[in-house]
């Protein structure tokens, strides 16, 4: 008991929570189910006691599924993480360079971003990933990244089996007229395995196939999206915030040359500071080192004229109609229904005559923050979302970059 107790504690069972999600039991069940049945289809098709060859596939197929599970069980518990509460700079006049969450009743230290579902700001966050119900940040990217690798090669090992399993099984047991092909599941073989092949294994190995191929090419693509990110020292985040720094300077003219601080100019030395044999990232995850024409707060000045920028082109809504904050209201048309934003982003519920300011949005949906009280923004509530754009209409009579000027470098 003295020895469980020094792993189980309080905050230990509270991640294992983490687990109760639609997204770890989805990839859980993937991955029990692909390497059950690929154990199984190895006794079949490749007995692994008869030949070398048998031991080291059978080996290989444990040794896959042991490595994917510790990689993604870290990816999960170890989490990315998370800025203390209530963090300040040691120099407190380095806090103009930074946003302040008020949330987290903190600053937002350089790479860092608020997490609206872990409800943290989280160290050099990548994005909020629901497979591990977790975030991917600068504790555990390594672990994410390691899985998006070791899953797609665990998989295609096992589709080799489901595929030669099938092919060996049923290679005496098809017969070809001269318009049908028929398998009779029933014929004797002339070599019987140790497991039978009946219909139900026929089927359970071919359901196996295609989720072995699946996860395959869409965590492939993953793995290589991540890796792409990674040799250049960014994150997902961050390569977008780049694309909007090229789009803000482009637009205003202003003659800025912006680099991205924190691309040391080298893939190997990007790919170290995710990557050690240790296991446990380079840094502290509040200070980075950077390029020699940059500094600490380059990225965070960059963000800080975006925020800014944002506030000018809000444009200003009234709400119209009630709208109660579902998901697919049905109340709203077909079109509201049918094309609601494919996302996990909140929704927020309007009452008529709501203020709200729009920042982007689509044909059938938009999406802003709702104007509060002095009360709520003084006690740091924010509420924004998607609504219904059949919901609000256009304020001709004032700009939003007027009633903005009050919102200081917030979430």
């Amino acid at each position: 008991m003295n020895f469980l107790s020094t792993f189980v504690t309080f905050e230990n069972l509270h991640e294992v929570r983490r687990l109760c999600h639609w997204g770890p039991v989805i990839a859980l069940s993937v991955i029990a189910i692909c390497s059950t049945m690929a154990i199984l289809d190895s006794i079949i098709w490749y007995w692994p006691l008869d030949t070398t060859g048998g031991s080291i596939n059978f080996i290989m197929l444990i040794n896959w599924t042991v490595l994917i599970l510790y990689n993604y069980f870290n990816a999960m518990f170890v989490g990315p993480g998370y800025i203390p509460l209530g963090w300040k700079p040691e120099n407190h006049q380095d806090a103009q360079f930074l946003q302040y969450c008020r949330v987290c009743q903190g600053y937002k230290s350089p790479r860092s971003h608020h997490c609206r579902k872990c409800n943290r700001c989280v160290m050099k966050m990548d994005h909020h990933c629901p497979w591990i119900n977790n975030c991917c940040g600068h504790t555990n990217h390594a672990y994410f990244t390691s899985f998006l690798l070791l899953a797609p090669l665990g998989c295609s090992h096992a589709a080799i089996i489901f595929i030669m399993t099938m092919y060996t099984q049923l290679y005496e047991r098809i017969s070809f007229g001269w318009s049908t092909v028929k398998i009779d599941m029933s014929a004797v073989r002339q070599v019987q395995p140790l497991m039978p092949f009946s219909v139900p294994a026929f089927a359970a190995t071919l359901f196996a196939l295609g989720l072995a191929l699946g996860t395959t090419i869409a965590v492939g693509m993953l793995f290589f999206i991540q890796m792409k990110v990674i040799l250049r020292n960014k994150t997902s985040i961050e390569s977008w915030i780049e694309e909007k720094a090229k789009d803000r300077i482009q637009h205003y003219q202003t003659g800025e040359d912006f680099i991205f601080p924190y691309d040391l100019g080298s893939r190997w030395l990007n790919f170290k500071q995710v990557f050690t044999w240790s296991g446990t990232p380079k840094g502290d995850g509040l200070e980075w080192p950077v390029h020699p024409k940059c500094h600490q707060y380059t990225l965070t000045i960059e963000q800080l004229k975006q925020k800014a920028d944002k506030r000018v082109r809000s444009v200003q809504y009234r709400a119209v109609e009630e709208y109660n904050g579902a998901c697919c209201p049905l109340n709203k048309g077909l079109q509201t229904f049918f094309r609601t934003p494919c996302t996990e982003e909140p929704r927020i519920p309007l009452s008529k005559g709501d203020t709200i300011l729009a920042t982007r949005g689509t044909k059938w949906w938009m999406y802003g923050d709702k104007v509060l009280s002095e009360e709520q923004m003084r006690a740091g509530e924010r509420i924004r979302g998607w609504f219904p754009r059949r919901c609000v209409e256009k304020c001709h009579y004032d700009t939003a970059a007027s009633d903005s000027t009050s919102d200081k470098k917030v979430n």
